[in-house]
This record gives structure tokens, sequence and C-alpha cells, in this order.
């Protein structure tokens, strides 16, 4: 591992190569990178394949991205998984889903050891089936003392569903006394989201070229850069990672404020 100098995970050797192939230097990546992983039936069924063929293939996807993460130092990868909304979906398509998370969970245990990934859930528990919120608490137990990239994992999970929850939490907590109303600020309301502790996206990709956000992560991603492709999940890989890594890195974030060459020059902005 090269030593890198942001905080956070190291930069691998491969990754220092790749980041230089690309052009780029290590701090101008993203430390964070949500994904709506988009496109799983329609790889399937544009193939005359049933829909889950679609999801075990996006696996390759998943572990493809991981390894990249872990190469580039990300602080953090964040994937979404499965929504609450997508409980709506056939049974046959619901029970295979449980049936690969939970698979994944297993296999991928000691790969995520040895990459020194440490895994988290976002999401409600309620609603899962034991045997993969059991697998899941093994996994995240195993990884709990790593020290690399984090992956979080976005399972029966809803943007507005998490707000709604944290809301609830904290206005028992202010009928009970914990909390003075005079001081709930955004810190304090973060502080009750299934996030805690983590830092906001800094990029957003999400594949298959659908222009919408669909109820994910929606107050962590207030300032986040989006990055669409028009890429099915299932054929996302390593290069098309770095890729959004290199259009991030040509953006100019300006949280509201105005880039630094104005505020040199002395000019404004409306």
């Amino acid at each position: 591992m090269h030593p890198s100098f942001r905080e956070g995970p190291a930069i691998t050797e491969e990754g220092l190569a790749r980041i230089a192939a690309a052009g780029l230097k290590p701090e101008q990546l993203p430390r964070h990178i949500a994904i709506i992983m988009d496109g799983n039936g329609r790889w399937a069924q544009r193939r005359g394949l049933p829909r889950i063929v679609g999801h075990r293939r996006g696996i390759q996807s998943v572990r493809a991205v991981v390894e990249e993460g872990c190469r580039l130092g990300l602080e953090q990868l964040t994937l979404y998984c499965f929504s609450v909304e997508n409980w709506k979906r056939p049974p046959r398509e619901l029970k295979f889903l449980m049936r690969l998370l939970r698979h994944f969970l297993v296999v991928e245990r000691s790969e995520l050891m040895d990459q020194n990934v440490q895994l988290r859930m976002i999401g409600r528990r309620e609603g899962l089936p034991q045997d993969v919120l059991a697998e899941f608490d093994r996994t995240a137990s195993s990884t709990a003392d790593n020290t690399g990239m984090i992956l979080c994992l976005a399972v029966n999970y809803g943007g507005r569903t998490e707000i709604g929850d944290a809301a609830r939490r904290l206005a028992e907590d202010v009928r009970k006394g914990r909390i003075d109303p005079a001081q709930v600020d955004e810190s304090v309301f973060e502080s009750y989201l299934n996030t805690r502790g983590m830092s906001d996206p800094d990029l957003l990709i999400r594949t298959a070229g659908e222009m919408r956000i669909s109820n994910f992560l929606l107050w962590q991603i207030s300032y986040t850069e989006l990055w669409i492709i028009s890429t099915l999940w299932p054929d996302f890989r390593e290069d098309d990672l770095l890729h959004a890594c290199s259009a991030y890195a040509s953006r100019e974030r300006k949280f509201g404020g105005l880039p630094a060459a104005s505020l040199a020059a002395g000019t404004s902005s409306v």
C-alpha cells in the first residue's frame, strides 16, 4: 500500500498508476461515492433472460467497484441495493433478491476482511428476512475493526422514510425533555439519521440513464455532484468508476459560494 497524504484509506500502487493514467491527482478524487445501481432487469430482458439473471450479473459489478474503490483509497462507497418501494416487485423476484443479498454477505466476508473494508448498512431492519439480518450482523461484526474503505449498503431504504423516522425519534426526545427544541438545528437533526457519523457523498452515480434520484439520500445529497451514465449496472466496471471520478474532478464545487477565481478577481454574480 502506498501512503496517501489524504486522511482515510491509503491508495494502492495500482490505484496511483490508474489515477495518473487518467490524468488526475489523488486530491481531485471524491472521498465518498454513492451509486444508484439501475438496469439489472433491462440488461436481462434485452438478452431474453429472466430479470433475476441481471441481478446475479450485477454482483460482478459490485465486486468490481468495491475493489476499485479500495485501490483508489475511497473513504466510503454507498450502494443503493434495495429501496422501500422495491417491495412492490413480484414475490419470486423479491425472494431471489433477498437470497442473493444473503449469499453476498456470506461469500464476500473473507474478501472484505482481506481488503480491510468495513461493512455498514442503512435502512429499516424491520421487514427484512431474519437470515439476511443475521448474516449482515456477522459480516458487520467481523469487519468492524477494519480501517479501510467503508462499504455502506442501503437496504430497505428510502430517503423520505429515513427523514420521517428521524423526525419521529427527535420528537420523542423533545417530548421526554432530552432535547430543547430551541437547540434543534441541522447538526442535531443529522444525528438522528441512519447516516449519522458518515460524510455526505461527494459524487452520486446513477446507471441506466434515468434522470431521477429515486428517493435516495435526500438529505445527504444537497451539494453532491451528479453523474448519469447510460451503461446498465451489470456492464458497469472499474473504468466507468474512474471515468466518473474524472468528470467529478473537472467540476468546481462552490457550495453556494463563488468560484475561487471570481473571489480572487473581486467579481460578483447573482
